[in-house]
């Protein structure tokens, strides 16, 4: 039996400085290998001390990215999280119990001590005794936080009056929607037989103008590149309201798990595993009769181009660079009309799915496929013309206001909510102008609160107790660590101790085997046959 053993130089010493600058680094080297192992390739390092044993050491935590060209070992478990995640809550048959815990006595008296100080510091007019009273109530809400108390407390600079809301009349040119009472269930119907499907939907925006096979315009003079932008920027708004009006139409609490992907033409649309069967008429009635209305100041022209408002530190406000006059506050700014009014398109998709069938988990691989790209990595690129078109959205997403805290509302004259000094006109860091994201300022993945029934965080320890319960069947008692007596700390620019990248990778390495070996042994004592799966996919912390 033979084995190949790479060959190695005879001298090092004898080679010249070239050939020595070809061989690989000893990071690069170690990052394949973490790659090979599935081990994160960029992490960074922290300091633990434990206040019993005294002891300091580093730690390589987990980046923790869902992209794969940043790291490909951390997109792969984010997306097998998505995976279970997704195939756990869609065809449930039972009725998952959120009925809330009754409060315990520590929480009740905390909630009426904090509710004596905030009734103290409305009172209160004095500021320094009031700056006393407000770092209590923070302190009593900490203290509440870490009882398990969810949900948001008034702040104690918090007035208490609710904002101004606009009209939710129905617009005259869409069709009215029948309403019911929700009722509170999320099981869909079951039909005879024992058959409770599920649905696969998808929905797509407006046109823009005609488009080609790689999805760029016929005419990029007329194609509507403003509406296109805005409606990008809004269309985490719509697809809540579609929601909202499924629910009210069907009578029940419909949850969804829905993957936000680019289209050719660089518009997004949703993809959406929904629990419980909706007949598919009901499905485009819906579609048809949602729209969301943005009811903001009118943003159609620039007023600024060239020259921009520069901050006033006497008036506290942003002026116009010529007459000095402050410009209009948002709260000023008059708004007749909404300001822009996004719809979807007439192309609507709906299939029923059956739960455990083939083409379940199909549909499964389909809304998590993209998962582990950029917006920008999805959209195709390749020709000319693509780019172009790209570059034109981009631009049109450049100047396209994406909040009420804009800072690009002041290229029209306005004023952005909670306008300050720091801001830069026509300079924003929201998400939306990014051309990474080409318009999208949320989630790419957005789960209803009960799919499932539990968080990300609880589906990885699911997976962390699996491992933990195998290993235990065959005698590997893994120890438990006390986390309160181990105190994290960021690493300090220059800190000499701190051990080299490549070093940590390996140590993360041979704790990655080490796992493995063990798992692998806990499966063929379990099974009788060696696991399938992957042991990238389990947390790094099992």
């Amino acid at each position: 039996m033979t084995t190949d053993v790479p060959t190695l130089p005879a001298d090092v010493g004898a080679q010249t400085r070239a050939e020595r600058m070809r061989q690989p680094a000893a990071f690069d080297v170690a990052k394949a290998a973490a790659e090979q192992h599935g081990v994160c390739v960029r992490p960074f390092t922290m300091e633990v001390e434990d206040h019993e044993s005294y002891e300091v050491r580093y730690v390589a935590v987990p980046c923790g990215s869902t992209v794969e060209s940043v790291c490909k070992p951390c997109a792969k478990k984010a997306k097998a999280l998505r995976i279970a995640q997704c195939r756990e809550g869609w065809h449930m048959e039972v009725e998952p119990d959120f009925t809330p815990e009754p409060p315990t006595k520590d929480q009740t008296e905390l909630l009426e001590y904090r509710a004596d100080l905030m009734k103290a510091f409305k009172e209160e007019d004095n500021s320094a005794e009031a700056d006393e009273l407000r770092e209590e109530i923070h302190s009593v809400d900490a203290e509440l936080r870490q009882l398990g108390v969810r949900g948001r407390l008034p702040s104690p600079d918090d007035p208490g009056k609710r904002p101004v809301k606009r009209s939710t009349k129905r617009r005259q040119d869409s069709p009215e929607l029948p309403r019911r009472r929700v009722e509170k269930r999320t099981i869909g119907r079951e039909y005879a037989g024992g058959f409770r499907p599920s649905m696969f939907v998808t929905l797509t925006l407006d046109s823009y103008g005609k488009v080609r096979d790689d999805g760029t315009p016929v005419d990029p003079d007329s194609y509507d590149y403003r509406r296109a932008a805005r409606d990008a920027v809004h269309f985490a708004s719509l697809v809540d309201r579609w929601w909202q009006n499924l629910r009210r139409v069907v009578g029940w609490d419909v949850q969804y798990f829905a993957t936000v992907e680019p289209q050719k033409r660089i518009t997004p649309h949703l993809h959406a595993a929904v629990r419980g069967s909706i007949p598919h008429e009901v499905i485009r009635q819906v579609t048809a009769a949602t729209y969301h209305q943005v009811w903001w100041p009118n943003h159609d022209e620039r007023v600024y181009v060239d020259e921009v408002p520069v901050w006033d530190t006497n008036i506290k406000a942003f002026v116009d660079p010529h007459t000095r006059r402050a410009l209009t506050t948002w709260e000023d700014a008059e708004v007749d009309e909404p300001a822009h009014v996004v719809t979807f398109g007439r192309q609507v998709h709906s299939k029923g799915i059956l739960g455990g069938s083939e083409e379940a988990g199909r549909h499964i691989g389909y809304l998590t496929k993209y998962l582990t790209k950029s917006i920008g990595e999805v959209v195709e690129q390749d020709t000319e013309r693509q780019r172009r078109h790209a570059d034109r959205l981009a631009d049109e997403l450049a100047v396209t206001p994406c909040s009420e805290r804009c800072p690009m509302w002041l290229l029209y004259g306005v004023q952005p909510r909670g306008a300050n000094g720091r801001m830069t006109p026509g300079r924003c860091k929201g998400r939306a102008h990014r051309r990474t994201t080409l318009g999208l300022p949320g989630r790419r993945v957005l789960v209803s609160r009960k799919w499932s029934g539990k968080t990300l965080a609880d589906h990885k320890a699911d997976r962390k107790r699996f491992v933990t319960q195998a290993l235990a069947a065959v005698g590997i008692e893994k120890p438990v660590t006390d986390t309160s007596r181990l105190v994290w700390h960021k690493v300090r620019p220059g800190d000499p101790n701190v051990p080299p990248r490549a070093h940590l990778l390996m140590h993360a390495i041979a704790q990655r085997v080490t796992w493995k070996a063990e798992y692998d042994r806990a499966m063929l004592a379990a099974s009788g046959s060696p696991p399938d799966t992957d042991l990238s996919a389990i947390p790094q912390a099992a």
